[in-house]
């Protein structure tokens, strides 16, 4: 053994703990060798009903008959209407919060109320509207169909989500927050596993 080998062995720096590396500016994905900065959101390309195809519709294109899908909004056959949510879930020690970006659907009298007051940056209805949770979530039980609370926000911020179910496992996470290595979890289940 050389004497590199050996001072490496002896001296060898201690892993990061979940918490240093979400803290960290930047780590490393094993899966996908993409840099990532700390902390960030999972999200949804689309609820999970979408079967179409193609990119994303502007905002302002925003069709209620047929189908459309644009960053935030999402309308199938012009009977169901979706809008982009977070579900913010505290991480233990960590000031920000991780937020899964889902889809949730609104009745077709709350779809148009969220539209309308989408560029305002308000509404008169201020909520909560109830809907239906649109996408399933690895690392937790069936999410899809679950019922949900849908909470508009000012200032274009996309609305928060709580499941109706108190007791789904999504729901306890929400309200008692995470560790940094169940979210390190989360994000491996994701294929965003850091380097070790």
């Amino acid at each position: 053994m050389t004497t590199g080998g050996l001072f490496g062995k002896l001296f060898k720096r201690p892993e990061p703990s979940a918490l240093e590396i979400l803290e960290s500016v930047r780590w490393t994905c094993v899966n996908c060798d993409v840099v990532h900065r700390g902390m960030f959101d999972i999200a949804a390309h689309a609820p999970d009903h979408w079967d179409g195809t193609g990119p994303l519709e502007p905002n302002g294109a925003l069709r209620l008959d047929g189908d459309f899908l644009s960053e935030d909004f999402c309308v199938i056959g012009g009977e169901h209407f979706f809008i982009r949510c977070v579900f913010p879930i505290p991480v233990h020690g960590l000031r920000d919060r991780f937020g899964f970006c889902i889809w949730s659907t609104l009745s077709r009298e709350n779809f148009g109320r969220y539209v309308d007051g989408f560029d305002r940056g308000g509404y008169g209805d201020a909520g909560p509207w109830c809907g239906w949770f649109s996408n399933s979530l690895r690392g937790f039980p069936e999410t899809i169909n679950q019922g949900c609370w849908v909470q508009p926000r000012a200032a274009r911020q996309r609305p928060v989500i709580h499941l109706d179910d108190a007791d789904h496992p999504l729901s306890i996470a929400q309200q008692n927050g995470i560790t940094p290595e169940r979210l390190l979890e989360l994000y491996a289940e994701y294929g965003h596993a850091p380097t070790r």
